[in-house]
């Protein structure tokens, strides 16, 4: 029965399967939309399903992985490693962003039609013709650009428990953190109860995890083909370049992040990939890089064999606060929006940028869906861009999106831990 399970698992995530629950969802929600629309409820199941362990498995992570490097000696090292690699991860982001969508100018010089649709979808003469097809029924909310104090005040948990229901995982990390060296301070007598409860909390949540992973390919079909049914191609079809530029940043960004994977493993390539196989189908899949993280341990710690107590540690701590995916975006989506608009950004207004994502992708951890997408209005407002206008289209093409920010958090965290644990840490 553990030989067919671990084969079905395997088959689940080859990548000509996931490519095949793609188009099957694709030509399900363009052909049967009513069939897309009643199944797509199976893919919210799974996703609520993952949801429902990521914030006990990672309370159980940090506390008791934190314990036994503090006995060790060594948590001090490995946070003060991991820091600058966060700094210099977020900048090379940003600089590649910039220089994907400065390279690539995928708002500018778009064709007639692409902005004849455009227009239409949001309300705005984008052809400058004096002529608008539709009003946009509300615009969103102007997106306040997060203080210090606001930054401070969302990641101190006032009371963990009401965190805890409200699926706050930075609050929770946070908390997490400071439990953790409490519990290293303790005699080890005193504590190791607490240890073993939280290790079969960790157990418990990585089997399920296992067990709701057998269900990708059904489930990637749904979630697909109920957002095609949902949005239809149109939008997709006038987002063709911002598309396709940050697949192309994204991609390049995965690939990066392998490699580095590769050298700081000592691994073979076909190692690495097959490794990280299970979390990258989980996060096209899923969307949700919460959800991905035992994944995303299993492939460090037991295919890649870094120790498991620093990538149970480093692992949670990255995706709470590495946000790579989302700043990606803002980059890319902030010179789409200018380059569309006709605006020239001078050398300080790109440093802007560059400096507005970074602070946005930071205020975006424990946030998805519409909430991430209007962070693009921080960055925009600062160099006077009307992303409210916009919104919409944004909107329309968040599921591909979201896709491709996801899957550059999961790559770029593992990454990340695989670095900050040092060279020669795999064992």
């Amino acid at each position: 029965m553990n030989a067919f399970a671990d084969a079905w698992r395997r088959w689940a995530t080859r990548p000509s399967v996931v490519l095949a629950s793609l188009l099957a969802g694709i030509g399900v929600g363009l052909y049967a939309p009513g069939v897309a629309a009643g199944i797509g409820v199976f893919g919210n199941v799974y996703v609520d399903l993952l949801k429902m362990i990521v914030l006990p498995f990672m309370v159980s992570a940090v506390i008791f992985s934190l314990r036994q490097l503090m006995q060790e000696g060594s948590a001090s090292q490995l946070i003060g490693r991991a820091v600058p690699i966060i700094l210099l991860s977020m900048l090379a982001t940003a600089a590649l962003g910039l220089a994907t969508g400065l390279g690539m100018t995928p708002g500018a010089d778009l064709p007639a039609d692409t902005l004849h649709t455009l227009g239409r979808l949001v309300g705005e003469d984008l052809e400058r013709s004096g002529h608008i097809e539709m009003a946009l029924s509300g615009e969103a909310a102007p997106v306040e650009p997060p203080g210090i104090a606001a930054m401070l005040l969302g990641v101190v948990p006032g009371n963990i428990f009401a965190a805890l229901a409200q699926g706050d995982t930075l609050k929770a990390l946070v908390f997490s953190l400071l439990f953790g060296l409490a519990v290293g301070k303790a005699p080890a007598s005193a504590s190791q109860p607490l240890t073993q409860t939280l290790e079969m909390v960790y157990r418990a949540c990585q089997t399920l995890t296992r067990w709701f992973n057998y269900m990708l390919p059904p489930v990637l079909l749904s979630m697909v083909a109920s957002q095609v049914a949902k949005t239809g191609i149109e939008p997709m079809r006038a987002m063709l370049h911002f598309i396709a530029t940050l697949g192309l940043a994204s991609l390049f960004l995965v690939a990066l992040c392998l490699w580095l994977l590769r050298r700081a493993s000592g691994q073979s390539w076909r190692d690495v990939l097959r490794s990280q196989r299970e979390p990258l189908t989980m996060a096209v899949a899923t969307r949700n890089s919460l959800a991905c993280m035992p994944a995303m341990i299993e492939s460090l710690a037991a295919d890649l064999r870094f120790p498991r107590a620093r990538i149970e540690l480093l692992v949670p701590f990255g995706v709470s606060l590495l946000r790579l995916g989302p700043i990606l975006y803002y980059v890319v989506a902030t010179l789409f929006i200018a380059q569309m608009y006709g605006q020239e950004l001078a050398p300080g207004e790109i440093a802007i940028v560059a400096v507005g994502a970074m602070l946005a992708g930071f205020a975006s951890a424990g946030m998805s869906g519409i909430v991430t997408i209007s962070l693009t209005g921080v960055v925009c407002g600062h160099i006077g861009l009307p992303f409210e206008a916009v919104f919409v289209l944004f909107i329309a093409i968040d599921p591909i999106c979201d896709m491709f920010r996801t899957t550059v958090l999961v790559a770029g965290n593992n990454a990340f831990a695989a670095l900050a644990c040092g060279r020669g840490q795999a064992t």
